[in-house]
């Protein structure tokens, strides 16, 4: 791989695993989880219409288009980014994009749950029952009251299927549609236009320099810059090596949680990270004529962060959003 995509594929992790970071800066200094999704929302809009236009993509003009981006935006943007701002509220940032990574192993089992993936066999199966049982490792529920049955816990692991769904409907409908940045930015516009919806629900705007830079740099770089780079990343060096970045957000995410927030770690949780990951990779196996064999990731859609339209298969509008992280 050349310099220059390793770098990108570098500077990706780092942006999409800081991105839980800057929600708990945010919310530590006073902003609500409704101010941080829509600010999230219109900076990261606001990044991809200026990379639209300089790249001379335009927006969609067919109401067709803008109905499917719309749903997508709900799934993929709007409902998760939200969620994770609710459920950081109570846990740890790098818990949360630790959570993050568990989106393939709710893709599987919706695609077990509608009969749509049939090719599940022992390997398969292993690790998607080893990534739960990865998650339960982390919140340990034996030691702590309720710990994962939490509305933060909650919260997390329904934005983490909430992209599994969103993928599942792109894969059907956002395929191949050309001009990937536009949609990209199209899809935020639209989840813009969703979380206007929590207005009533902000509050009044009490916040410092921190949470004005925390919010910032969520929706221009977590946000904005790294739907282009996992764009960029795809174009130049396949969904591959895109898709690999999946599997640096979690400890992108954990490591800033402890450096930068001081947050508590052991080994009960770097174990627990280490299991979900393996499950996730073992999700990922296909059916071949001598059985389960194991393979690389091949497409982005399937990874935790949030997504951007790719230039031939743009299951990622918003990063798989994994790994699409904070999100």
């Amino acid at each position: 791989m050349p310099l220059t995509s390793t770098l990108r594929m570098a500077a990706l992790a780092l942006l999409w695993g800081s991105g839980f970071l800057w929600i708990k800066l945010a919310l530590n200094h006073g902003l609500s989880p409704a101010q941080i999704t829509i600010t999230r929302c219109a900076l990261g809009t606001a990044v991809l219409l200026l990379l639209a236009r300089s790249a001379g993509q335009r927006l969609p003009r067919d109401r067709a288009t803008w109905t499917r981006l719309a749903i997508a935006a709900l799934f993929c943007n709007a409902i998760p980014f939200a969620l994770f701002s609710i459920g950081e509220q109570t846990v740890d940032s790098g818990i949360a994009g630790v959570l993050n990574a568990t989106t393939p192993l709710w893709s599987l089992l919706l695609g077990i749950l509608l009969g749509t993936d049939r090719g599940l066999g022992r390997v398969r199966l292993t690790g998607l029952f080893l990534g739960f049982a990865g998650t339960l490792l982390i919140f340990a529920p034996w030691q702590r009251s309720a710990g994962l049955l939490t509305w933060g816990a909650l919260s997390l692991l329904a934005a983490a299927a909430s992209y599994a769904i969103a993928f599942a409907y792109m894969a059907r409908k956002l395929t191949d549609r050309g001009a990937p940045i536009a949609m990209s930015a199209a899809q935020l516009l639209a989840a813009t236009a969703w979380t206007t919806l929590s207005v009533p629900t902000a509050g009044p705007l009490h916040t410092d320099t921190t949470g004005l830079l925390a919010i910032t740099a969520l929706g221009i770089l977590g946000t904005g810059v790294t739907f282009y780079l996992n764009y960029r990343l795809i174009a130049d060096e396949g969904p591959t090596s895109a898709a690999t970045v999946g599997y640096l957000l979690p400890v992108v995410s954990v490591a800033l949680g402890v450096l930068v927030l001081d947050e508590s770690t052991g080994p009960r949780i770097w174990a627990g990270m280490a299991v979900v990951l393996t499950g996730v990779a073992m999700t990922r196996a296909r059916r071949t004529s001598g059985g389960d064999v194991a393979r690389p990731p091949s497409s982005p859609a399937e990874q935790p962060q949030p997504p951007a339209p790719t230039v031939q298969r743009p299951r990622r509008t918003a990063p798989r959003q994994h790994p699409e992280p904070a999100e």
